[in-house]
């Protein structure tokens, strides 16, 4: 592999600071009592906990950073001699394994922090998959906390015939418990202030990818998933918007500039699926020395709801909830698609056939065949995982990026 030079992204040391202070003050909180805190999944009802007053953690992303770390090899055991398979979500298995090792990558990152924060309730929605609710389930036994959720269908055609109004009354029936835990009455006009915050946010981080549609792109997938950090746990915050005008005027400053993410681009590929955490680095690289930018991806734009809106607030939640990639049926997932590979002009796609993340792996049910005989864009798969290191093969994802690499030139 040719040697290739990482652009850092200035506004990085902005987030680092960001995201310093959000996991200090949910362990402050957690050591004193001084706030509530919720346990949140990363597209479950945070709107709702932060107008109630609770601090959100979100364990997903400390799955991710166990990951991203290469800690979950060694948890992912722990968690599978508890009973969990290894064939479930490696998040769930990593997270729990790191709860009963005690250990967390949090206390390397920022020193005095010792264990993640303690929770008063944890809060699921399964419109990622049932694994989250078994995940929280197993914290609530552990822990003796209140555990409530939304159950989200599956599959879904058409988000506005009936999926709507059920997944809105789940979210209401939620308040009184949360009333009782957080011990006040929900502030209607704060709850439309948060989802307000939660929609411009959800519109910057947007524009902060679309940026990725110049030719050459300002940043790219690997990027995406460090910065979109505010997007999954500062949605509904003032500092989430601080942050991401910050890094789209840097976007915006490199597309006049002329600098690209990726030097001498000239192959453009889509991501689908999710991250292999413990090899960001590596894959960006990888496909550097390719001279090829992975422009854009599913994974990021999960966090693009377009549906919030503060004058309705319970509805808007369920719209944007349903209207997640994941929840939606195939139909939808190839038009998707097809319309992210006309906006940002893309060359191929690489799904990510993931081993323990069976719904975010779209490679498995002919959508790839299906899809390249609509627009005659290649496809390649690569097997792994977001987090098990043991199902990725580095050897071979290189030999299969490269031929792919090679088949596009001889296409152009």
């Amino acid at each position: 592999m040719s040697e290739t030079r990482r652009k850092p992204i200035a506004a990085a040391a902005t987030m680092g600071r960001m995201m310093g202070d959000y996991f200090r003050e949910l362990d402050e909180a957690s050591r004193s009592g001084s706030h509530k805190v919720a346990w949140c999944t990363s597209v479950g009802p945070a709107e709702l906990l932060r107008a109630l007053g609770f601090l959100v953690y979100f364990p997903e992303n400390h799955g991710a950073m166990l990951g991203s770390t290469r800690c979950s090899t060694d948890l992912i055991p722990v968690a599978n001699a508890a009973g969990y398979s290894p064939d479930i979500c490696s998040y769930l298995t990593s997270d729990i394994g790191a709860y009963l090792q005690r250990t967390t990558p949090l206390a390397r990152a920022y020193p005095g922090i010792e264990r993640v924060p303690r929770p008063d309730v944890l809060v699921y929605n399964t419109n990622q998959c049932r694994d989250v609710q078994d995940w929280f389930g197993w914290y609530a036994r552990e822990l003796k906390v209140p555990c409530i959720g939304i159950t989200s269908p599956r599959s879904v055609i058409d988000v506005e015939a009936g999926p709507v109004e059920d997944v809105a009354r789940q979210i209401e029936a939620l308040v009184p418990t949360l009333e009782q835990v957080a011990g006040t009455r929900l502030d209607i006009d704060r709850l439309r202030e948060t989802v307000a915050l939660s929609r411009q946010c959800s519109d910057l981080w947007g524009e902060v990818l679309a940026t990725a549609a110049h030719r050459p792109a300002p940043l790219t997938f690997f990027d995406g998933t460090i910065h979109m950090g505010p997007a999954v746990c500062l949605r509904g915050t003032p500092q989430a918007l601080a942050y991401y005008r910050e890094l789209l005027a840097e976007m915006r400053q490199r597309i006049a500039r002329g600098v690209a993410a990726v030097e001498r681009e000239r192959l453009r590929l889509y991501w689908e699926g999710m991250p292999v955490w413990g090899r960001l680095r590596q894959h960006s690289e990888l496909f550097a020395s390719q001279r090829t930018a992975v422009v854009a991806s599913t994974y990021c734009s999960s966090w693009v709801f377009k549906a919030f809106d503060g004058a309705d607030p319970f509805r808007s939640m369920a719209r944007a909830y349903l209207q997640l990639f994941i929840v939606r049926d195939e139909a939808y997932k190839e038009r998707y698609l097809q319309e992210m590979i006309e906006r940002f002009g893309v060359d191929g796609i690489l799904y990510h056939d993931a081993k323990t993340c069976p719904n975010n792996s779209n490679n498995r049910y002919g959508l790839p065949q299906r899809l390249q005989a609509r627009t005659g864009v290649p496809s390649l798969v690569i097997s792994g995982d977001l987090n098990d290191l043991r199902c990725v093969s580095d050897e071979q994802t290189r030999i299969n990026v490269e031929a792919f690499v090679e088949q596009l030139l001889e296409r152009a």
